[in-house]
Order: structure tokens, then C-alpha cells, then sequence
């Protein structure tokens, strides 16, 4: 028996799953051995999974793709990798029926950099390339002796296809190279920590919900179930005792049709069966059975633990007590999800170096080559965006063009579908950005005597781009407001307690803020759209109209009020990120925390103007000159700066993006 003691192991896509559970139980069970995670953390992948490392002296995070030949011959050299657990991949099989090209730049061309880097660094000892039992095809029904590591390779959709052919490349590379390679073929894994476009978890998430659970045809596929801790051990035995240029499958025998998964799931919820499933279209294809014969790992010492019964209950459990561990999977939990993957997902474009991952300590740091050029082409984006003559939209073309981002501005009006139709045929991008809308001329009063003209463009266009993006499988980000809300018994003045993105809109006092809360409620119905929500934007450029400093510095007076705002020089770079990353739902794009009308004008005074000078008038002496009433609030920034953890507060961030760089001497 084959006996490997490695160093330095480079595990890819260790934000995931799968491979999030292997990483944590080698860091733990081995401290002599220094881990390295590569993952470029996609839609399915999340740093939490790797919190049980985050304070181990041998853990070491890389955010970056598989895809970059720079970056994985740079960390095999300078980490002295040794020994590579390939996990890294696009694996959900709806997702490939719609998007095949880039389960193959992912699962085939990420493979041969990899290898590669392996060739020319020579210093490899345990390649071990994580592949599927899908590979294998579909087994007959009737069969009972399962695919064995030597069987034929049938695959039937593309996610298995482009597994085979990564495989093929593995095999090669061994045979013609001498690389020390193995290869793993899996059955179906559960448990914590799983993104929900998976099986189980999203049935769990709709049960929890009280929702009905989908199943693809009349649920009579059969697959077969192991438990994530038990497949973690299983590569912790192939890891040490796998032979070189061997395969091995990680199966089990105990079979599970998917409506007996369901009906499982019912039953530990308390729900009927007979209302709480419900039948859905059938995939395109959709193997009937996988069936493994894993005698090979069972002679390395390896055996299944955990029973389905326990591993189930496990896994409920977890999930109940962290319902929102990836935020909202709204798109995931449908019958027939498809994750909007942009080339690279959330690729590193230099711009976060030296920075820390969230939820990762600042001695878990994150590694870029010292080359600032890439031999691997850039992912290519290409944004559509609304709303040219506006301020935010014309900012973005600027921003796009200093980060080399391909970008046109639509021509169409949103209303008019027709022409939409013809924006996307001829710019064909990646991401539509809505920009676009009426605030009102000069300001939100003009809506009050424009109701038709208001609601044609904020609601009726809105819906529509949404709409004609949705059948192009194109992901909107959609600029809204954050001026839906005011202060109220829950969210008092001064508490601190602001509004979170699930809440429900209390401001009507305008037309322009009824218009906006409107489509926002009707475009939760869009899973391809993500939605921002400014509030009293501002920048730099304290000479544009727009800007709310420029506005309340030219007032005779002034309101005094604390309020959630957006400093555009700091968020609109986000905004590009949150299209890199494909983000969905809803987010209260502002700056943690709130500043006052004064406050900012004591800033103004500091350090524009020092002999600047400004009255206040009340709330009511306000109405007196103004038609439409106002919104003021608190928004709870949370969830976005969970995402971007490097978010300045409101405060902090008005000093750094504005009255430092506008500072008179």
C-alpha cells in the first residue's frame, strides 16, 4: 500500500463545499501540514465555510481562479506546494445545460493550467484531481453490481462531459508526463455548508419556509447519498494510502429515490407529502440511477459512517440555526435555478491586494504574483447601461473605461421593448446596468405634476428591461432609492436601528418615492436583478448640481436631520463588483451609519470654507416651500458591507472620498 506524507497542499475551490470540509479536517487534524485554499469565491462558494481555520497558523487563503497560469505557478513556487487536491469546478447540472461554455473554461481549461504549472514546476508529488460519477452515465435499473473505476465513460450532459474530458487531460498528463495524478469519482454529497441549488439543502430551505418541494419529473431518479464529513475522511485516506495513477470511487450502496429524499424531508418538518411536493418539468436529461462500486477505497481502510437517517437530521439542524449563511438564494431555490456565472466569477483584478477576505484575520492574507501582467486572457465583460445623460450613469461609463471594462449606452427607451431588443442584439453584453428613471427637474417635486410621465419611466420601463433581460439571461443591476422609508416607531431617530432590505416600505409622502417603492415590490419577481438602493448621493465633484452637499450648501437654510447617504467614489466602484460577482436581490447601498445636515456642513466650513455660514429651519417651516414631503431614514448597510467588509462608515467615508481630496489650504 502507497504511503504519502505531504507538506504543502494546495486545495482549489476550498471555499466550497466539498472541499471546504476537507480543508478544515486536514488544518485540524495535521498542523504540520501548511494549507493553502485557492478559490475565486463564486456565486457557490463562501469564506464562512472556512471559519473553523480562520485562526490556524497553517491556513493560508488565496482569492484567485484556477484559470490564471501567472498566479497557480507563482503559488506553487513561492508556498512550495507539493501535493494538489483539484475540487475547484462548475459543478450543478442546471446551470450546465444553459451556460456550457464556461463549465468547460472552468472544469477542462482550469484543469490544464493546473497541470501544466505542475509540469514546469516539476516539484509535485500527489496530484489528486476530484472528479464525478457522472461521468460514468446513467446504470441500468436493473443492475447490482456498480460501476467499477475501470467502466466506461458515458457521460450524458455537459457538467459530466466537460468532467470526463478534464479527466482524459489528468490521465494524459500522468502518462505522458510522469505526473503522480489520481482520480476521484464521487456519488452525490450532503450536508452543511452546501449552496441550496443543491437537492437536499433546498428542499430543507423550502421546508423551512413552508413551501412546496419541486421535483423533477415523477421523482423515480435514484441516487445514491453520502454524508460530507464521511467523503471528507474518504479523501483524507486517499490523500495518505491512494496509489499513483489509480481511481478511486467514493460511493455507497444505500440508494434513495428523489421523492423518498422529499418525503424524508416532509417528515421530519411535519408536512404532508401529498400537498407539499409538487412536480415539476423534467431536465433535459436526466439520468435515472448512478451506481458505484467503491470496494477499491473500502481495501484502503475507508468505510461509510454516518447512516442517512443521522446525516439528514445533522444537516437540518444546521441549516435551521444558520438560515441566511448565503444570504438570499431566492434564484437557487427554483425548480430549475440557472446562477448567472460571469468568466471568473468574482475574479481578482489587482485591485484588492493586500486586503483581507472577509470573515479571514488579518494574518490570513490574501497572495497575487508580483507580475502585474496576466499570460491568461481577462474575463470578458461587456455592461449595457441606461441612463447616459444621468449623473450616476454617466459616472459609470467613466469608472468603466479607467477600470478597461467594454461598455455601451443603451439607445432604447425603457418603455419602448422593441428597441431594448435591439440595444442587446447589437451590444450583446454580459450585464445590463438601469441607470436610468426620473428623480424630477429640479427636483422630486416636478413628479408631483408628472404623475404619467413618472410612472412610464419608473415603473413600466424598469419592469420592462428587467423583463427583456430575464429572456436573455442577462443580470440587471438596477439603481432605485432608499427614500421608501421614514423614521417610525420601530426605527426611531437616533436609535441606530435602520431599515433592513426585507422591510417594508412606509413613505408615501411623494409621488416619485410611491413609483419606486412600487417596482421594487414587483421586481422581487426577477431573479436576475439586483437591486440598489441610494440615498442623497454624493461625490466628489462639489460643483454638480446633483451633489447633495453642492445642494444644501447653496440653501438658504436647512433641515437638520440624521440620514443614511451614498458616497458615490466609494460605492460605484462596489456596484461594478456586485455586477462582477453576479449579486442578486436587495441591497441598501449606502454608507454604514448616519450624518446630519449639519454635520456635514461643519465639515464643509473645515474644509472648504471657512467662512461659510448656514441657518436651520424646521420640518414645518420646510413644507412651507417645497410640494412634496421628504424621506428621511436610517438604512441598515449590513448586508452590503458583509459582502465589501472594507466599506467606511458614512463619516469616514466623506472625509477620504471628499473633503480630503477638495481640502483648501
Amino acid at each position: 500500500m502507497a504511503s504519502h506524507s505531504p507538506k504543502n497542499i494546495l486545495i482549489t475551490g476550498a471555499a466550497g463545499f466539498i472541499a471546504s470540509h476537507v480543508a478544515n479536517r486536514l488544518i485540524r487534524s495535521y498542523p504540520d501540514y501548511k494549507i493553502v485554499v485557492l478559490d475565486k469565491l463564486d456565486y457557490c462558494s463562501n469564506l464562512k465555510n472556512l471559519l473553523p481555520s480562520k485562526s490556524s497558523p497553517n491556513f493560508k487563503f488565496v482569492k484567485g481562479d484556477i484559470g490564471s497560469a501567472d498566479l497557480v505557478n507563482f503559488l506553487l513556487i513561492t508556498e512550495s506546494i507539493d501535493t494538489i487536491m483539484h475540487f475547484a469546478a462548475q459543478t450543478h447540472v442546471d446551470n450546465s445545460f444553459g451556460n456550457s461554455f464556461e463549465f468547460t473554461k472552468n472544469n477542462i481549461y482550469g484543469t490544464h493550467v493546473l497541470l501544466e504549472a505542475c509540469k514546469v514546476t516539476g516539484q509535485i508529488r500527489r496530484f489528486i484531481h476530484v472528479s464525478t460519477d457522472e461521468v460514468y452515465g446513467e446504470t441500468d435499473e436493473d443492475a447490482v453490481v456498480g460501476n467499477h473505476e475501470a467502466s466506461q465513460l458515458l457521460p450524458t450532459n455537459p457538467y459530466s462531459a466537460t468532467k470526463a474530458g478534464a479527466e482524459m487531460l489528468v490521465m494524459a498528463y500522468g502518462r505522458s508526463y510522469g505526473l503522480p495524478v489520481i482520480t476521484t469519482r464521487g456519488n452525490n454529497v450532503y450536508g452543511p455548508n452546501q449552496f441550496p441549488e443543491k437537492l437536499i439543502p433546498k428542499f430543507i430551505l423550502l421546508a423551512m419556509q413552508g413551501k412546496p418541494l419541486p421535483i423533477h419529473g415523477d421523482g423515480s431518479n435514484v441516487r445514491s447519498y453520502l454524508y460530507c464529513e464521511d467523503v471528507a475522511e474518504a479523501f483524507e485516506v486517499i490523500l495518505h494510502k491512494g496509489e499513483v495513477g489509480h481511481v478511486y470511487n467514493i460511493g455507497t450502496k444505500k440508494e434513495r429515490r428523489v421523492i423518498d429524499v422529499a418525503k424524508d424531508i416532509c417528515r421530519l418538518f411535519s408536512m404532508d407529502p401529498d400537498t407539499s411536493i409538487k412536480f415539476v418539468e423534467n431536465r433535459p436529461f436526466n439520468d435515472q440511477r448512478y451506481f458505484l462500486d467503491d470496494q477499491k477505497l473500502t481495501n484502503l481502510g475507508w468505510t461509510e459512517q454516518t447512516t442517512w437517517e443521522e446525516g439528514l437530521k445533522k444537516t437540518i439542524e444546521w441549516y435551521t440555526k444558520n438560515p441566511d449563511w448565503w444570504g438570499d438564494v431566492t434564484g437557487a431555490l427554483l425548480p430549475h435555478p440557472r446562477m448567472l456565472m460571469m468568466p471568473g466569477g468574482r475574479y481578482f483584478d489587482g485591485s484588492e491586494e493586500g486586503k483581507s477576505a472577509s470573515n479571514v484575520p488579518s494574518n490570513t492574507r490574501m497572495v497575487v504574483p508580483s507580475s502585474k501582467s496576466s499570460g491568461s486572457p481577462r474575463p470578458s465583460l461587456k455592461f449595457l447601461i441606461y441612463g447616459r445623460t444621468g449623473w450616476i450613469g454617466g459616472l459609470l461609463g467613466m469608472l468603466c473605461e479607467k477600470q478597461g471594462i467594454s461598455f455601451e449606452y443603451g439607445r432604447g427607451r425603457l418603455e419602448d421593448r422593441s428597441s431594448l431588443l435591439a440595444d442587446i442584439q447589437n451590444v450583446k453584453p454580459t450585464h445590463v446596468i438601469s441607470a436610468a428613471g426620473v428623480t424630477g427637474r429640479p427636483n422630486v417635486d416636478w413628479c408631483e405634476s408628472h404623475k404619467t410621465e413618472t410612472i412610464r419611466a419608473n415603473v413600466a420601463g424598469t419592469l420592462t428591461l428587467a423583463d427583456v433581460c430575464r429572456d436573455h439571461g442577462l443580470l440587471m443591476l438596477n439603481f432605485a432609492t432608499g427614500c421608501i422609508f421614514e423614521y417610525d416607531a420601530a426605527h426611531p431617530e437616533g436609535s441606530g436601528i435602520g431599515f433592513k432590505e426585507e422591510d417594508k416600505p412606509n413613505f408615501t409622502g411623494s409621488f416619485y418615492s410611491k413609483t419606486k417603492a412600487m417596482v421594487e415590490e414587483l421586481l422581487k419577481e426577477y431573479d436576475n436583478v439586483c437591486t440598489l438602493r441610494v440615498r442623497m448621493p454624493i461625490s466628489s465633484d462639489l460643483s454638480n448640481p446633483r451633489n447633495f452637499i453642492t445642494k444644501i450648501s447653496r440653501y438658504n437654510k436647512v433641515v437638520n436631520i440624521p440620514n443614511s447617504m451614498t458616497v458615490l467614489d466609494e460605492l460605484l466602484p462596489i456596484a461594478i463588483e456586485m455586477a462582477k460577482r453576479n449579486l442578486r436581490g436587495i441591497y441598501n447601498f449606502t454608507n454604514p451609519g448616519v450624518v446630519s445636515h449639519n454635520e456635514i456642513l461643519e465639515m464643509y466650513k473645515k474644509y472648504i470654507d471657512p467662512e461659510f455660514k448656514w441657518a436651520n429651519f424646521t420640518l414645518e417651516e420646510q413644507a412651507k416651500v417645497i410640494v412634496a414631503p421628504r424621506s428621511n431614514n436610517e438604512m441598515d448597510a449590513s448586508k452590503l458591507k458583509g459582502e465589501f467588509p472594507e466599506l467606511l462608515s458614512i463619516k469616514e467615508s466623506l472625509i477620504k472620498y471628499v473633503f480630503e481630496p477638495n481640502k483648501k489650504t
